[in-house]
C-alpha cells in the first residue's frame, strides 16, 4: 500500500472516532493525513469509500496475529483456544475500529465487498482445519471451506457481542469466550 494511501486510512479510522461518520468530512481526513484533498480522490470518491480498507487493515492484523501466536507444534484444541482467545482480545483492542468499519460498510455499497475483504482470513482458517481433518481429529463429513467461514463468524460474533454491541465486563467476556470454544469443539470435532 502507497504512504499516501496509508495516511489517509490511518487518519480516516482516527477522525471517525472522533467524530463519528456523519459528521466526518473529507477535509477533516486529509488534514489529518497532510495531503491535498485532490490525493484524497485519487484513492476514494468518498469518505464512506475508506471503509474496506479499514476492514483490510483489520483483517490483516487479524491474521498476523493468529500466525504470530497459533502454534501448529501445539495440540490441536490448545491452538483452537487460541484462536479463540485472539479474535477476541483484538475485538476488544480495536472495538472502536471495529464499530466504525461495521457502521460505515452497513451504511453503502460497500458491505458486498465483505467476502473479498475476509477472504486472507478464512484462507487462514481453512489452513488451520485442513490438518487436523485430514488426521481424522475433526468431523469427516466436515466441509472446510463452509466450516471455516461458519467458525469465523461464531467467534466473531460472541467478540462482538462482549466488546461492542453488549459491553460486558470482562468476566462476562471470558464467560463467553469459553462459550464459544466449546461450541465451536462440539461442532467441529468428532
Amino acid at each position: 500500500m502507497d504512504n499516501k494511501k496509508e495516511k489517509i486510512i490511518r487518519s480516516a479510522i482516527q477522525v471517525f472516532k472522533e467524530k463519528g461518520i456523519e459528521k466526518t468530512k473529507v477535509s477533516d481526513i486529509v488534514k489529518g493525513a497532510g495531503v491535498a484533498q485532490g490525493t484524497f480522490y485519487l484513492y476514494f470518491p468518498s469518505k464512506l469509500a475508506v471503509m474496506p480498507s479499514i476492514a483490510e487493515v483489520m483483517v490483516k492484523r487479524i491474521v498476523e496475529a493468529m500466525e504470530e501466536e497459533v502454534k501448529p507444534e501445539k495440540e490441536f484444541m490448545e491452538q483452537l483456544e487460541l484462536v479463540v482467545h485472539v479474535a477476541f482480545k483484538i475485538t476488544n483492542d480495536y472495538r472502536e475500529i471495529y464499530a466504525l468499519m461495521f457502521a460505515g460498510l452497513a451504511s453503502s455499497q460497500y458491505l458486498s465487498e465483505w467476502e473479498k475483504i475476509y477472504e486472507p482470513y478464512y484462507a487462514w482458517m481453512r489452513e488451520f482445519l485442513i490438518q487436523p481433518k485430514a488426521t481424522g481429529f475433526l468431523r469427516e463429513n466436515m466441509d472446510v471451506d463452509a466450516t471455516a467461514k461458519l467458525l469465523i463468524g461464531l467467534i466473531e460474533a460472541g467478540a462482538e457481542q462482549s466488546y461492542l454491541f453488549d459491553k460486558q465486563d470482562e468476566k462476562k467476556a471470558n464467560q463467553k469466550q469459553k462459550e464459544v470454544l466449546e461450541f465451536a469443539k462440539n461442532a467441529i470435532c468428532k
